[in-house]
């Protein structure tokens, strides 16, 4: 039997302990790969739908999430051309500028819808901007530039210059 003498006073704090985390194959599975893609990238990106530390998941800023239409790019003989799909937008939303070697698209679309009915009233706004940029390759006749937009798409071509056109040879290859 201990002696009363010898024991240690145990002070409660009158909380009741934490309860244990079961366990979770999957969301430990979960926790690795966010680990994973967290080590990867050199900035410490997260993805705006990834977990926090408390395992809750926190809606996307709306600022976070940036939106760059899809673009081709095709070199043909004589030109080069650059579609790019912006569904939704009209011609004025959209601003084409070149300045040096840079061509530069921007656009944005805001749209905004009210209804008023007896029984209720709707508002909605929406708004997004986009900017790409493209450093264009020698041999372009910038004075040539010819931009079209058509249901939704934007077709930039750009004719190369004489001189490009001429650099060009093509080499024959011979069986060995």
């Amino acid at each position: 039997m201990a002696d009363a003498s010898n024991k240690v006073p145990v002070k409660s704090a009158g909380k009741a302990a934490p309860a244990a985390r079961s366990w979770s194959p999957f969301e430990n599975l979960r926790q690795e790969i966010d680990r994973l893609f967290d080590d990867f990238h050199p900035l410490g990106w997260r993805s705006p739908f990834g977990r926090m530390a408390g395992g809750e998941v926190p809606w996307p800023k709306l600022g976070a999430l940036q939106i760059a239409p899809a673009v081709d790019l095709v070199e043909k003989d004589n030109e080069f051309e650059i579609t790019c799909e912006l569904p939704g937008m009209d011609e004025k939303d959209i601003e084409l500028k070149l300045a040096g070697d840079m061509l530069t698209i921007k656009g944005e679309k805001t749209e905004q819808k009210e209804e008023r009915e007896k029984d209720y009233y709707l508002s909605e706004r929406r708004y997004g901007s986009f900017q790409r940029s493209f450093q264009l390759p020698d041999g372009i006749d910038t004075g040539k530039i010819d931009a079209s937009f058509a249901k939704g798409v934007l077709t930039v071509k750009m004719p190369k210059s004489a001189e490009a056109q001429k650099k060009e040879k093509k080499i024959e290859v011979k069986p060995a």
